[in-house]
């Protein structure tokens, strides 16, 4: 068997051969006149008229007998069968094509249809042009793509051979197109706001930072669009909406990446409990434009996204699977709980921490069916308005399907002196370790002064609900080129 080296080295050879007679390996342009599914669709007609089409794409497999060659091509748009004969293209194209062309390459096909004995529709070529010469061979016809990382790292053959994952992205395309379409529908305005930031700010997370040379001054990729957004409603914009890149430079798994897509709106004069019922329409209307259907199955469970989802309180969460009364604990007697029950946390966590925790581990597992999980404890997040019925209830929800949290939304705080006295919480809590906490945004709190009206903010990743809707386990099947560690 020959090495890669011995291969590519070989294939260098033959393009000399094929820049004889073409004058280059890799042409400019191409004659194309139909893309492979326009010319299947068509096929009838132009097999009758025996109408000469050009065709183009990258052989998938070639199979010799004697004096002729079948050859499938593929396109971005589907595969075709070819046929070449001795005959037919004359002696010395035909061995040209033989001796010069493999697996791999994209050639350019001009012909006419006919079917096969075996009923399959063919192009018989009269010519044909060699568009790019692939110096390595694909992996199918080498070791094959076995390794899943091998998978993530090398995107562009997974592609190659890999239908699903394919069809993986297209759906994730359409899905972001239903949430545009949905929102737009609604009255929203989509906007871009910065992705570099003096200041992070929206989410309690790590940033990544950086350096700006022209200012000489300390920037970082953003870890939430969310208190620009606020800015335009304070600006007067009643609904805004957002799709883009956020980093969090946290830890890696199934359900994270350091850099993500993410969907964030703000609606004036609205709340959580509407917002609620917005989030409910949005999701029947993603499934059934995407499957034709509220349900769907993922990972052997069967989902339902059909109106209303279910409803829980965080702390009547809590106390369902571990008996622990939120509202009648110190943060003393709930860390001591928490060691009891396997939990790990920081040794300076607060009560909101540790219970956050204590969620993850006994709750959350348990949640598979769409559920929001609702009015979590003040101090969880910093940007949430209380509730009027119980100010140490947050007017909040998070969307948790199958296990993993979809949405975080909540009633957005406009009370500039409240917010002040959070941020200054926050701040305390990470001069005690806690990196992850918000940071008093002086400018944010300046906008709010001059008046922002009570809203509802919504937060959802797209990843992660592209996984959901596409029966994936993790979020690298869903993100075209994940981050992964130097193989090194």
């Amino acid at each position: 068997m020959k090495t890669i080296k011995e291969i590519r080295k070989n294939r260098l050879e033959k393009i000399d051969k094929i820049v004889k007679t073409q004058g280059t390996a890799y042409p400019e342009t191409t004659k194309r006149t139909h893309q492979i599914d326009e010319a299947l669709v068509g096929f009838s007609s132009l097999f009758k008229s025996k109408k000469e089409v050009i065709l183009v794409g990258r052989i998938k497999s070639l199979r010799g007998h004697g004096g002729s060659t079948f050859l499938d091509i593929e396109d971005g748009t589907g595969k075709i069968q070819a046929f070449l004969k001795k005959d037919g293209i004359g002696e010395k194209k035909y061995d040209l094509f033989l001796n010069s062309f493999d697996v791999g390459d994209f050639i350019e096909l001009r012909g006419t249809f006919f079917i096969t004995k075996k009923g399959q529709k063919t192009l018989e070529v009269a010519d044909y042009k060699l568009l790019a010469k692939s110096l390595l061979p694909l992996p199918e016809k080498w070791h094959g793509l076995k390794d899943a990382e091998e998978r993530f790292r090398k995107r562009y053959l997974d592609l190659i051979f890999n239908e699903d994952v394919k069809k993986n992205f297209k759906t994730r395309s359409k899905i972001i197109k239903t949430i545009r379409d949905f929102l737009e529908g609604e009255g929203f305005l989509e906007v871009e706001t910065p992705i570099l930031q003096p200041l992070y700010g929206g989410a309690k997370a790590k940033p990544f930072k950086t350096h700006l040379n022209a200012f000489d001054m300390e920037m970082y990729l953003r870890i939430s669009p969310e208190l620009y957004l606020k800015r335009l409603l304070v600006g007067g914009f009643e609904k805004v909406y957002e799709i883009g890149k956020c980093f969090r430079n946290e830890g890696v798994d199934r359900s994270h990446n350091p850099d993500f897509t993410m969907l964030e709106f703000y609606w004036a004069y609205s709340d959580y409990k509407e917002l609620m019922k917005l989030t409910e329409r949005l999701f029947e209307n993603i499934l059934k434009k995407i499957y034709g259907k509220t349900e769907i199955e993922y990972e052997g469970q069967k989902l339902s996204f059909k109106a209303p989802f279910a409803r829980i309180e965080f702390d009547k969460l809590i106390k369902k699977y571990t008996k622990i009364e939120l509202d009648e604990i110190n943060v003393s007697a709930l860390g001591k709980k928490a060691k009891e029950l396997g939990v790990k946390f920081r040794p300076e966590a607060e009560k909101e921490e540790i219970a956050d925790e204590i969620y993850k581990k006994y709750c959350l597992p348990k949640i598979i069916q769409p559920t929001f999980v609702t009015n979590h404890s003040v101090g969880t997040f910093p940007l949430a308005k209380v509730t009027e019925k119980n100010p140490k209830k947050l007017a909040n929800f998070q969307l948790i399907v199958g296990s993993w949290e979809l949405v975080n939304a909540f009633s957005e705080l406009n009370d500039p002196v409240e917010q002040v006295k959070r941020f200054e919480e926050q701040e305390s809590s990470y001069k005690k370790g806690n990196k992850e906490a918000q940071r008093l945004d002086k400018d944010f709190i300046e906008s709010l002064e001059y008046g922002m009206p009570p809203a509802a903010g919504f937060g959802m990743g797209i990843d992660r609900l592209t996984a959901f809707l596409t029966n994936a386990h993790s979020l690298r099947e869903v993100i075209l080129f994940p981050t992964m560690k130097n193989k090194e």
